[in-house]
């Protein structure tokens, strides 16, 4: 009984915050290299552009261009991908930059911040970076 009660608390805590997910802003980035060599910095805006989002981020003065998608629950055993939505806690990302393409995939945390994880084509390897809503 007792952890019924606990799991109920948590989840009516996390429904505010579901509730106020929408990813659209500006972020400082924080990522590992796909080689393992450190980690790198950036910016990355986020716009919602009709049911797609534009997400466009700029490391080290190299602009990196995406479209994605969103995902959101629309209850407590049903999670939604689909069109762009101010309630979406998910983005799905393919991206390009100068001669490369890859994709990438976001999740809002509880406190606030995005973490992923992405990858490059022809990798192996998956790697992971962090925004920080500023």
């Amino acid at each position: 009984m007792l952890i019924r009660i606990l799991t109920s608390a948590a989840l009516f805590a996390l429904i505010p915050q579901l509730a106020a997910a929408d990813p659209t802003g500006t972020y400082d980035v924080v990522g590992k290299n796909a080689d393992g060599n450190g980690e790198y910095r950036g910016t990355v805006v986020v716009r919602r552009t009709g049911e797609t989002y534009s997400v466009v981020w700029d490391i080290s003065g190299t602009k990196f261009i995406g479209t994605g998608l969103g995902a959101k629950f629309v209850n407590q055993n049903r999670f939604e991908m689909g069109a762009a939505s101010r309630d979406d806690i998910a983005l799905s990302v393919g991206y390009v930059a100068q001669n490369s393409f890859g994709m990438a995939m976001y999740f809002e945390q509880p406190d606030g911040h995005w973490e992923g994880v992405w990858t490059y084509g022809g990798s192996t390897k998956a790697t992971s970076e962090n925004w920080y809503r500023r």
